[in-house]
């Protein structure tokens, strides 16, 4: 999956009107949700879901007449990636952790935690 910093910024502000979205949305209910930041042309709009499209970060379902589109994967899935995609060219992911770890909230870290305390015990 492509990298949010490859994105451009209105690519960026695409996907994530798909992911505060309830479903799949149609072109012009992605341009007026962009409509309170920016004013975009419909044709923007379209070329930028159809880019999005083509680099496997969104989807298009043309059943209906008014094309829908929605992302690929979560916010949280693909944050994941680009983090997992991160420890993989990092060289020393032990390092990076630690300094993941020393860099979050301490709310973050306590969800962290639990979490992994969780998982052992599953795992057991």
């Amino acid at each position: 999956m492509l990298g949010m910093a490859q994105l451009g910024d209105l690519e960026r502000a695409v996907l994530g009107c798909l992911w505060q979205a309830p479903g799949p949305q149609t072109v012009r209910e992605v341009q007026e949700s962009l409509a309170r930041e920016r004013k975009l042309a419909y044709t923007t709009v379209m070329t930028t879901l159809q880019r999005l499209a083509r680099k496997g970060l969104v989807e298009q379902d043309a059943q209906s007449r008014a094309h829908r589109f929605s992302a690929v994967a979560t916010r949280e899935e693909m944050f994941a990636e680009l983090m997992t995609d991160a420890l993989g060219i990092a060289g020393d992911d032990h390092q990076v952790m630690l300094r993941f770890v020393d860099v979050i909230s301490p709310k973050a870290r306590e969800v962290l935690a639990e979490t992994l305390d969780r998982r052992e015990r599953e795992a057991d």
